[in-house]
Parts: structure tokens; sequence; C-alpha cells
């Protein structure tokens, strides 16, 4: 492993960034809205909004220069590292949880002083991008409060030990962070929780939290107050906590964990009888409870579709819908089950194409009889309905076995899961918990990601419910052999027809002039530029003595790739 370490460190330093800034361009006009291809999913219910505004497209031009086989030690690497005749995929979701509750990730303790929170956050995201993640799901939101300035509630206290109190120095800390993974080509997911207002009995509550302000929509259980998912106003109120973030901020994703109703604590009764006589027009309490769930996740998703309809929604559930000894169409598990434990019907939502993607918490072994991961994973992939499938991996149980899940004492746990994922065409991609986890690196499993399944970049899905046009490519490609290395530009692309423009640019390399474009390889890809103005690239990896054809394609805000423009040199 070490032998490897060094051949990619001495890969690293070989390639250097390779992107320029172009002159700055014009603010982009309001997009125009032409039909856009009809949909799988059910059409959103009407809401009265306003016209969508423009597409953002990243903050800043930066690059990324991907490791590129041209000589000795990537062959090396390859035969040690990549299974033959395999092609790494070149689309892939890769993302981590960034938990903030408790500082469990982020910040590393309550009241850190400004300049230290940033630098973390910095430096976590420069790694998850050295690791070829493409994507982080931030927790922003945790108990009725905010780790970010445009609230109506009040600040964390898991940001600056006490609820209600604003950093110090003044920063928004939810802007800087989706500046900071923009600028290196990672998607920024807002990730809320949704049901607790408060997290215990001796955490800190603002005067001005939502208890105090509307304590009728209370619930006490297990020494928390939990939002009372019944009733119609709190449902509204939690959906329009999530459309201000989604208009105030560049986000790309929002994001639900698998908290709805809470689970059983013993010796503990939610209390919600008079909601329930008040509203459940006939139906049992558990099936009302799973409508009131239900009837969330469409007003999350209708208000999300007002504001930015590029804005994706994804939830990430307790990993069994149902065992199949209480329905035959369950999992052939022995666990806890999101249906009946939580009344979340997950597998209505992926059916009926309420979200635009899923991440079942699978974080179990190969090993564990209750609930084997390849069995679960093997379920989803059958039932993912009409959106994205990604799984969730236990990061954080590496290495940490025990007599009733062993696996996770053996090394090739982690590593036999990530090929298994890739052995189902379902499966799109995953998610890990949680940053803290990469970081320690437990049986060397960044080093995994880092230097075998995650080596070479990958572009994120498309979601052609969202957005199936692609941009126009890039323009007037040139390129220049100099001293530095060979230098492409180009001109930004115009418009396309739904008004998008370019959010990033990929350069891919050839050898000789009559080549066959392997586009679908990402390994050809020697260098990706962030930003619309990011018209410039220098490959300092070229021999010198070498024939090339290059070619550059724009990819817009949903990760559609346009065609290709070539240029031949030398």
């Amino acid at each position: 492993m070490r032998s490897i370490s060094f051949l990619f460190l001495l890969l690293s330093l070989l390639i250097v960034d390779g992107c320029r800034r172009a002159k700055p361009v014009a603010v982009k006009r309001p997009p125009i809205s032409p039909a856009r291809p009809a949909a799988t999913r059910p059409a959103p219910k009407p809401v009265a909004a306003k016209p969508a505004p423009p597409k953002p497209v990243a903050s800043g031009p930066t690059v990324v220069v991907a490791p590129t086989d041209t000589g000795s030690a990537d062959e090396l690497v390859d035969q040690m590292l990549v299974e033959p005749g395999t092609v790494p995929p070149k689309r892939e979701f890769r993302a981590v949880w960034i938990a903030t509750v408790d500082n469990i990730d982020w910040p590393s303790r309550k009241g850190l002083p400004i300049t230290d929170q940033q630098r973390e956050i910095v430096a976590m995201f420069d790694q998850h991008q050295q690791m070829g993640l493409n994507a982080v799901v931030v927790q922003v939101r945790s108990a009725a409060d905010a780790f970010y300035a445009k609230s109506s509630e009040p600040w964390s206290e898991w940001l600056t030990g006490q609820q209600g109190l604003a950093p110090e120095p003044f920063y928004d800390p939810l802007e800087f962070m989706i500046e900071q993974a923009h600028q290196r080509g990672l998607e920024f997911h807002a990730w809320f929780n949704l049901d607790r207002a408060t997290y215990s009995r001796t955490a800190s509550v603002a005067p001005t939290n939502i208890v105090y302000r509307k304590p009728g929509w209370m619930l006490d259980y297990g020494g928390k107050k939990l939002f009372n998912l019944g009733l119609p106003e709190v449902r509204s109120y939690i959906a329009s906590i999530v459309a201000n973030v989604v208009r105030e901020y560049d986000v790309d994703g929002i994001h639900f964990d698998d908290y709805f109703y809470p689970y059983a604590e013993p010796g503990q009764v939610l209390r919600d009888d008079s909601t329930y006589l008040a509203y459940a027009n006939g139906m049992k309490k558990a099936d009302w409870r799973r409508e009131n769930v239900n009837k969330l996740i469409v007003e999350l998703r209708d208000s999300i579709r007002a504001n930015k309809p590029w804005v994706k929604f994804g939830i990430s559930p307790f990993g069994v819908w149902k065992n199949q000894s209480n329905d035959p169409e369950g999992s052939a598990t022995n666990g806890g089950q999101s249906y009946y434990d939580v009344y979340a019907d997950t597998r209505k939502w992926v059916r009926d194409g309420l979200i635009d993607y899923i991440v079942p918490q699978i974080y179990w072994s190969s090993e564990f009889g209750r609930v084997p991961y390849k069995a679960l994973v093997e379920w989803w992939s059958r039932n993912s309905g009409k959106c994205h499938l990604y799984i969730g991996h236990g990061a954080y149980r590496v290495g940490r076995g025990s007599e009733r899940d062993p696996g996770w004492w053996r090394a090739t746990e982690f590593p036999n899961q990530m090929r298994f994922n890739r052995q189902q065409r379902a499966v799109q991609g995953s998610v890990f918990f949680s940053a803290k986890s990469l970081q320690t690196n437990p049986l060397a499993i960044r080093d995994s990601l880092q230097l075998n399944f995650y080596r070479y970049p990958a572009l994120l899905p498309t979601m052609p419910w969202l957005d199936s046009i692609p941009p126009l490519p890039p323009r007037d490609l040139k390129a220049a052999d100099t001293a530095e290395g060979i230098e492409l530009f180009w001109q930004q692309p115009s418009e396309a027809m739904d008004g998008d423009g370019a959010n990033c640019y990929l350069v891919y390399r050839f050898e000789g002039k009559r080549t066959r474009f392997r586009l679908d390889d990402p390994r050809c890809i020697v260098g990706r530029c962030f930003g619309e103005s990011a018209t410039r690239f220098v490959d300092k990896t070229a021999a010198p003595t070498k024939k090339y054809t290059y070619v550059v394609t724009a990819v817009d805000r949903l990760n559609n790739e346009s065609r290709e423009v070539a240029i031949q040199v030398r």
C-alpha cells in the first residue's frame, strides 16, 4: 500500500492546475421556458409562484486535473488495483454526509473560532475532492435551528455554543460552504432534520425557538420536542423552511434523513390522539401517520419545484422497507422496518416518483444474518422505481465488527460492497456516513476509494425529468504548443434552448490524429475546468514528441454533456 500511495503522490506532483481564468462574462439573462420533454414522474400540483430565476453557475473557475494513463507508473497501479477489461464508470454519485449535530463532523467543537471553522471545512472539502467525490451532503438544520444566516430559526448551538448566538465576526456558513464546494466541483446538498424542534433536555434553546412561538405544534417524546406532523400547518412550516433555503442559496439538492415519526423508545407514548381525531377521516392511526408523511413529501417536492425546478430532492431512509415475514413484497431480512416503525412508506415515494433520489441506509455487513448487505441492495435494485438509487454505507462501522456482525472486522468487506454495487445496474452511486470516518481511514477505506474505485473522475448521473437538454458545445477551440505545455483555449458556448450555459468543461486527450473518441471512458479525461468562464487549459503532462487529439465538451448544471469539439496538435 505504501508503494501505491507513493505512485499516486508522484502523479499528483507531476500534474498541476491547468485551467486559467478568462475575462469576466456578463450576467446571464433569465432562461427562456420551452416545453421540456415529458417526465416519467407525475407532474407536481400547480403552485402559484414567480418564474424561476436563471440557474446559477459555479462561482469562479477552478480546475481538477485527473490522473492519466501515460506512463509505467500508471500501468503498475492499474495492474494492482483495476480489474482487467473493466472501464471505470463515467457517471456515479459519490458523496459523504457531513453531520453537524453534536459536532459529529463539523465544526470539531461548539464555539470554534470562525477562522478555524472555515479552515476545517475547507480541509474537509479538499480531502473529498482528492478522494474523487463529487458531492457533499451537509447538515444545515438539526433541531429547528440553522447553520445559515437567512433563516427565521435561531443559529445552531453546535456552531457558536449557544442557540441564537450569531457567529462573531459575522459570516454565513452556508454561503461559504456552497462557494467552497462549487470551486472544487462538488455538488452541495443541504441536509435537514424535519422532526425535532429540540435535541435533548439539556440542549440550548433560544427564546425565539419555534417551541415557544408554537407550543401547540409540539409533541414530547424521549426527552425531545418533536413536530406534530399530523397538523397541516406544521407540514407547511417545514416546507417553507426548505423553500427559503432553495430561494436564498445556490444549493444543488435538498436532503432528508430517516427521522419522520420517532423510533420507538421503551415506556414512551407519542400522544397525538387529539390531532388524529381531528384529521383522520376514518383512517387507522398507523395509515394516517403514514399519509401525513406522504403529504409532507409531496409538499416539500412542490415547494422545491416552484422555486428552482433544477434543485434535486433526495431522502435517506432506514434501509428496510418491510420484511418478507410481514409482506411478500418485502426484503429477505429480519430487522426494523421504516413502513411500520417510523411510518415512512419509502417504496411508495420511489414508485410514484415523489423524489429524485433515494439513499437507503444499508449499514450492515454481508455477514449480518438478520439484514445481509447484498440481499437488501438487491431488493432496492428491484424496487428503485422512478428515481436514482444510491447506497448509504456505514463507514463508521468499518473495523468495528461484533459477534452479531463480524464482517466489519474484515478489510475486504468495504471494497466488496463497492464492487457489488457496481454489478447492480440500478445502483448509481454511494454516500458514506460520515466525514470523520473517511478522515480517520479505518482499514484504509479512504485509500481504497482514492486509489481504486474513485481514481478517475465521474460526472453525476443525469436526471432527465429535471433537465434533458444538453448545453451547446464550446466555440472556437484553439491550441498552442508552449514551453509550459499544450495550451487549449476556447469561447464559452451560447445558451442552449433552455437558457443553460456551461457549468464546467471536460478536456479529453487521445494519442495520434486518427483515433476513436472514447468519451465514455473517464480515463481519457485530463482536466475539468469549473465555472462558465474557465475557458483555458494547459496540459503539462503531454509528451513533447507525441501527436495528440484533444476534445472539449461543456457540461451544464444538471450534468448534461454537450457534443464534442476537437483539435489536433502536432
